[in-house]
């Protein structure tokens, strides 16, 4: 997920540059250094609390997509002994 501060490249795109260096020491937020300029340690908690959320919701829809694939699976299985008999 791309946003105002990250964002995602190719593998072809890190490679065609000029010196391929896979340190993200440049990706750095200038504005972030310091403790001055950090977020208050609630608004960190609740951005990372959004973060895990989201990822759980993410993690439950794949986990109930394959669970949706398997019982098809299964049931296809079963109608395909049941028509064999």
């Amino acid at each position: 997920m791309e946003t105002e501060r990250f964002k995602a490249y190719t593998y072809a795109e890190v490679i065609a540059r000029d010196k391929a260096n896979l340190d993200i020491a440049w990706l750095r937020d200038p504005s972030l250094d310091g403790a001055a300029n950090l977020p208050a340690p609630e608004v960190l908690a609740a951005e990372i609390v959004e973060d895990l959320q989201a990822a759980l919701e993410e993690f439950a829809a794949i986990a109930e997509t394959l669970q949706q694939a398997r019982s098809e699976e299964h049931d296809a299985a079963a109608e395909e002994a049941y028509v064999a008999d």
